[in-house]
């Protein structure tokens, strides 16, 4: 197995590389056939929709337990993560893209506090999938 570009990454590049699109923060279904995660546009109620970032970063996991801290040590959540996630392109070798105004989930979505659990599927999206082709491989600057 090869060593992800992800390892050698000081914690100053590790927590710039995050492009604050929000799409991590959306809450996921999980299909209980086949195991595939389906993404909704409702974000968890810490996210805060104009800035895409969290508004306890620091104390995420402890405010919601859903929360997935990515780390170096829990690489094996880059596959939990959308396809377009910075963190998981550059672990495939994959130059994450610059164009945030398409990544973002701003102006998309609702907060988990406005949607009852029942009608999360209605509320499952597919531009979630959306995938930059990269055409370089990202180096750690």
């Amino acid at each position: 197995m090869t060593k992800s570009p992800l390892l050698s990454l000081t914690p100053e590049q590790w927590e710039s590389l995050c492009d604050g699109c929000g799409r991590c923060c959306l809450v996921k279904l999980e299909d209980e056939d086949t195991g595939e995660l389906h993404y909704t546009n409702v974000t968890c109620r810490y996210l805060d929709t104009e800035t895409c970032r969290c508004t306890d970063y620091k104390n995420r996991t402890t405010i919601n337990p859903r929360c997935m801290k990515l780390s170096p040590e829990k690489l094996e959540i880059l596959e939990l993560m959308p396809t377009t996630c910075a963190y998981r392109l550059v672990h495939e070798g994959k130059e994450p893209s610059a164009d945030l105004d398409t990544l973002s989930v701003r102006g998309r979505v609702f907060c988990e506090d406005l949607v009852h659990d029942d009608a999360l599927p209605g509320h499952v999206v597919d531009w979630i999938k959306t995938l930059i082709q990269p055409s370089t491989a990202y180096e750690p600057g």
